[in-house]
């Protein structure tokens, strides 16, 4: 059966970190989706492997065509989305898809998949520690800062939709729930 693996979580949360990981220690069985987004291309990222940057009105065409999974404008004329055929080109290398989406995208792509994908919730043990892993991060300003935090107060009313919840507390301990699960999921 083709799969799909859906991380979401609050920002801050470290879903990109637990992707990474299982991308590396299960590269024979996942492949991370490559989003496509209309922002312009900064100067590390390359075409195919960070995004597939689109203008404007292709993103818009496509949206039109139905070729997005999931889509979402998250600024005016700001889009970033899955695309179908991103999922045909991993499944064709018999592969499994990982996802790293927000709570909404990831519970979209359940609902199109329901049983063919495993939805996990990725929690921060707390709010106190997500915001103390933002200001960490040394990129918020405090104003965004609490915007961050009222959407992940918003997110965390969703984690009863997920299949799964892992709590990130101690990082080596998530990982390992992480990648229990996603083989258990896979064995299935």
């Amino acid at each position: 059966m083709k799969k799909l693996i859906i991380f979401s979580a609050p920002s801050g949360s470290g879903k990109t970190t637990v992707v990474k990981h299982l991308l590396e220690v299960m590269q024979d069985e996942l492949s991370f989706s490559v989003s496509a987004t209309t922002r312009k291309k900064r100067q590390s990222e390359t075409e195919g492997k960070d995004y597939y940057f689109l203008d404007e009105m292709v993103f818009r065409n496509k949206i039109e065509n139905l070729e997005f999974l999931e889509y979402e404008e998250v600024y005016k004329g700001l889009y970033y989305g899955t695309l179908f055929a991103e999922i045909e080109r991993i499944w064709a290398t018999g592969k499994a898809v990982v996802f790293d989406v927000d709570v909404l995208g990831g519970l979209a792509i359940k609902k199109q998949f329901g049983q063919q994908a495993l939805a996990v919730f990725l929690r921060p043990p707390s709010i106190e520690v997500l915001m103390d892993r933002l200001r960490k991060r040394d990129t918020e300003v405090e104003h965004h800062l609490q915007e961050r935090i009222d959407k992940a107060n918003f997110e965390l009313e969703f984690e009863s939709k997920f299949d799964k919840v892992i709590i990130n507390n101690i990082l080596s301990q998530t990982l390992m729930d992480a990648e229990m699960e996603v083989k258990l999921f896979l064995s299935i």
